[in-house]
């Protein structure tokens, strides 16, 4: 026996008659019996109430109807709804209930031996021999006869189906169609088809010499020879209880299905319950992922599936709950099922103590027992992550509110986002959350789930940081703890952790894993986010990586906007040794994002690296001012590219003994270039280099937007060579008074001499050998010539000076010829020079200023005659004659000329007043000036 369906319960017996049919009309028994009598049985104990239905009581006979029937009575049947019994014996009769006056006897019917009831139509049908007949009640007392159908053998048992009616003839079923008594058969009674899987046996009650079997309004009646039995259904919370109780889980939830809709929330909790117990039976024994499935189906606490698993570390919260108890079975359920079913308290209290300690019994972390876990953790999570994620707004929003009106709640903590482990008195759907995260991604890790431990940590999560945190760490799962360290804003931690890898793949002291994985790029690519909201953090970390990725760092810097002046001062502060390479790389990569002070700074940190270098070599007496180490090189190239430094500031920190060619190069910058030269002829003695100064002024004037470039740089260049004590006497004292500050006549003197411009300039070029122009008035002059240049106010030169650096002269002379005034230079050279060496000099400078001359004679003549064919073609329209009529008409207002002022067009014929014409011309150049702004 799995369980008891029905309880059997004997109502009556040592009846003295064989009782061949039984039925029941409200509580009363009807016994029809062999000898035709018809006995009447009632509940042996009165009734608090009219009940309508059979009583689990003794019934004692009340009446017996001798002679109801002349023959054994074979059937009975109530019928409630138009109170008749109706009776098969030798025919079939209707008796009126409760007196049983016979209303009407079927004389058709005699002989039969099956009949069956339609109660929605009241119709009848019997069978007698090879012969089916339908009656239909006339409402009254009264049958009439509808149909009557021939079948093939005798009926053995009838049925209605719908309007046709189903026959059992021989060893088959048929259906007989009313409509035209056709037969269709169902299927063979001897090979029976199973239309759906058997159901399983659930209860045997024993009876023997069982006669009939009847279902009343409340049980099925069972009529025995001489006694009668009811089968009264046990409640389904009755047959839960039992099926629970023994094991059979599956089945109770089936019957669960079964309770009225109006028990809907009883019907819940007994589902709850027996899932539960079926969760842990399973569990028990191996079926892992099912006894998952039905903890889902429970909806019992997670913590409750958690405390199975005792290796796994939950946060402490304010909600856990007392120990797990099984959801008991109790109200007028249970008390039926103990009153009906023979289960006694013991029994019950003594499974439910077993389950009890069965679910509290600690289990081994096996590989399925985790992968279980995870599942149903897994399909747990999304619905707890959404209540928590939306409790956390609505707190959100609260706070907002209470800053807004000044309502604060101080009994209730705040969860910041740092500290998921501090979670609020009054965060239920939170606490949920950070027991399953913390669960989920222990279950993950022992599972060897690394990336998916990840993964969970990049999304939103609630996972208790002191706890996970101990454990990645003890896991050496550090992608999955950087992780952690993100989403909880520990940017600090997780940074170290980074440089810590970082440096341990260095060393080689970690695994081989560890070093391909965590390389100081990942700390660049964890900083990029934070650029933007704490700008500080990215530069005290990016310090670990400026050095061994100072491109990608730097990189950093400018896409995350951080301003550059705060890096070169957090640099300055902090990490002064990257300070120049950072602003080397800022110039190469963005030469525009250097700021003026950015550029004085690089400049002067590479100032103090040459100045260091020469205080140490001259220590040791190994300075020659003639080398060109690298730093110098990083120095000159520097103050000879950059524009935004101050020289005032970098004169002053320059020895007075050493570095000539940066003092030449920072005197350039100041416009000191009479300085700049004598220190690049008389300090360093170096020729070229004060001519290749004098092509870099040349041709950065000659870009400039205020003409044509000034031919005075090598001028000045050439007075230095022909004065040379002159010169580096004024230098010493010029340049000791530009140590400290410059003098104001010193420095508006300077800036007379630089800024002035060789006479002699002319306008813009009529074509391309117009240039020849200029080069003719402004070549060699005669000696009558009154121009002078403005070297003329220089004290004259000394002739017959010996230290005159005539060689320097000439070279000057015959390598830059195109780029001097020939006159200005000749008024220069001292009287004895020679001709001959001034050849190379003049020789081009003659034939360029012959061609020029040529060249503008040719200008000359031709624009003489496009002077004659202008005039010739003037000359010619004066020549047309126009007449002018008394008819004659204006083409623009369609008037009379008259004796008005008037123009003709070129093609002669054309008339139009002149004023009009004007304001045709006026009216065309506004159009035009509008199509301009358009465009």
């Amino acid at each position: 026996m799995v369980h008891n369906a029905y309880d059997s319960f004997q109502l009556l017996t040592n009846c003295p008659a064989r009782i061949d049919a039984v039925e029941s009309h409200n509580s009363k028994l009807f016994a029809g019996c062999y000898d035709g009598s018809l006995r009447i049985y009632s509940p042996q104990s009165p009734s608090s109430s009219s009940s309508d239905e059979l009583r689990q009581d003794s019934y004692l006979l009340e009446t017996t109807v001798t002679g109801f029937a002349k023959k054994p009575i074979v059937a009975m049947k109530v019928l409630a709804s138009r109170e008749l019994l109706l009776s098969l014996s030798e025919s079939i009769a209707f008796h009126k209930l409760p007196n049983l006056e016979t209303v009407a006897v079927i004389t058709k019917a005699k002989g039969a031996n099956a009949y069956s009831w339609d109660d929605r139509r009241g119709f009848l049908c019997f069978s007698r021999q090879k012969r089916v007949c339908v009656f239909k009640h006339d409402g009254g007392g009264g049958f009439v006869e509808v149909r009557d159908y021939g079948v093939p053998d005798t009926v053995k048992s009838i049925s209605w189906c719908g309007e046709n009616i189903c026959l059992g003839i021989r060893k088959e079923y048929v259906i007989l169609n009313t409509a035209n008594g056709t037969l269709s058969e169902v299927f063979p009674s001897g090979r029976v088809r199973l239309l759906r899987s058997p159901y399983p046996l659930i209860q045997t009650i024993v009876l023997q010499n069982i006669r009939h079997l009847v279902k009343s309004n409340n049980a099925v009646m069972v009529g025995l020879d001489n006694s009668v039995h009811a089968l009264f259904p046990v409640s389904i919370g009755a047959q839960i209880v039992q099926l629970t109780a023994s094991g059979n889980f599956e089945e109770a939830l089936a019957l669960c299905k079964l309770l009225p809709s109006e028990e809907s929330s009883l019907r819940a909790a007994k589902e709850s319950s027996i899932h539960t117990r079926f969760a842990h039976y399973l569990f028990e024994n191996g079926s892992y992922e099912e006894a998952m499935e039905h903890f889902l189906a429970s909806q019992v606490d997670i913590t409750h599936v958690l405390s199975m698993y005792p290796s796994i570390t939950l946060p402490k919260t304010t909600m856990i709950p007392p120990p797990d108890k099984m959801l008991d079975i109790s109200g007028e359920e249970a008390s039926l099922s103990r009153g009906s079913s023979g289960f006694s308290d013991d029994m019950e209290s003594s499974f439910l103590e077993s389950e009890g300690n069965a679910a509290l019994e600690s289990k081994k972390m096996s590989h399925n027992t985790l992968m279980a876990l995870i599942k149903y953790l897994q399909k747990k999570r999304p619905s707890i992550i959404e209540k928590a994620t939306s409790e956390g707004t609505e707190e959100v929003i609260s706070d907002a509110v209470g800053k807004t009106y000044g309502a604060y709640d101080s009994s209730k903590t705040k969860k910041s986002n740092k500290g998921r482990g501090t979670i609020s008195l009054n965060s239920g759907a939170r606490e949920m959350a950070a027991i399953l995260d913390t669960a989920l991604l222990q279950a993950l890790l022992h599972t060897g789930q690394s990336g998916a431990s990840v993964e969970l940590l990049k999304g939103v999560n609630y996972c208790d940081v002191k706890i996970c945190e101990e454990i990645l760490m003890k896991s050496k799962s550090y992608s999955a703890l950087l992780e952690l360290f993100k989403s909880n804003s520990m940017h600090h931690e997780a940074l170290k952790l980074l440089n810590q890898l970082s440096e341990e793949s260095k060393s080689n002291q970690s695994q081989t894993d560890v070093k391909q994985i965590f390389s100081p790029e990942l700390i660049i690519e964890y900083l990029k986010p934070l650029c933007r909201t704490d700008p500080m953090l990215v530069l005290e970390y990016s310090m670990l990586v400026l050095e061994s990725c100072p491109t990608q760092t730097i990189d950093l810097f400018l896409s995350g906007n951080i301003s550059a002046d705060l890096v070169n001062s957090y640099l300055k502060q902090h990490a002064p040794n990257m300070q120049g390479r950072y602003l080397e790389l800022m110039m190469a990569m963005n030469e525009t994002a250097v700021s003026g002070n950015l550029q004085n700074e690089m400049v002067q940190i590479y100032l103090s690296e040459v100045l260091d270098l020469h205080a140490a070599l001259s220590a040791q007496q190994k300075w020659d001012d003639k080398d060109h180490p690298p730093e110098r090189k990083k120095l000159l190239s520097a103050l000879e590219n950059i524009s935004g430094y101050n020289p005032q500031t970098l004169l002053k920190r320059l020895p007075r003994d050493a570095l000539y060619e940066e003092r030449a190069v920072i005197l350039g910058k100041m416009n000191q270039h009479e300085l700049a030269l004598s220190i690049y002829v008389h300090k360093l003695h170096a020729p070229d280099l004060a001519l290749a100064y004098c092509d870099r002024i040349y041709e950065s004037v000659s870009f400039l937007p205020s003409g044509k470039p000034s031919s005075n740089i090598y001028l000045t260049l050439l007075q230095i060579y022909l004065n040379p004590k002159k010169s580096a006497k004024d230098f010493a004292k010029r340049i000791v008074a530009l140590g400290s500050f410059e003098s104001s006549d010193t420095t508006k003197m300077m800036e007379s001499v630089l800024s002035s411009k060789v006479k002699g300039g002319r306008s813009k070029k009529i074509v391309a050998i117009e240039g020849a122009e200029d080069m003719l008035r402004a070549g060699l002059s005669s000696s009558t010539d009154s121009g002078r240049s403005d070297v003329d106010a220089e004290e004259p030169m000394e002739e017959g000076n010996s230290t005159v650096m005539i060689s320097e002269v000439l070279d000057l002379l015959s390598q830059r010829w195109e780029r001097i005034n020939g006159a200005q230079a000749l008024k220069l050279l001292p009287r004895e020079t020679k001709l001959q060496n001034l050849l190379p000099f003049l020789a081009p400078l003659l034939r360029n200023s012959s061609e020029a001359h040529r060249n503008y004679s040719v200008i000359k003549s031709l624009r003489q005659s496009e002077n004659l064919q202008v005039k010739e073609e003037l000359y010619k329209h004066r020549k047309g004659v126009v007449q002018v009529t008394s008819d004659s008409m204006c083409s623009l207002c369609n008037k009379k000329i008259g004796a008005s002022v008037f123009a003709v067009y070129p093609n002669g014929k054309t008339l139009v007043h002149f004023v009009c014409f004007k304001d045709s011309q006026g009216m065309k150049a506004v159009s035009k000036t509008s199509q301009g702004r358009r465009r």
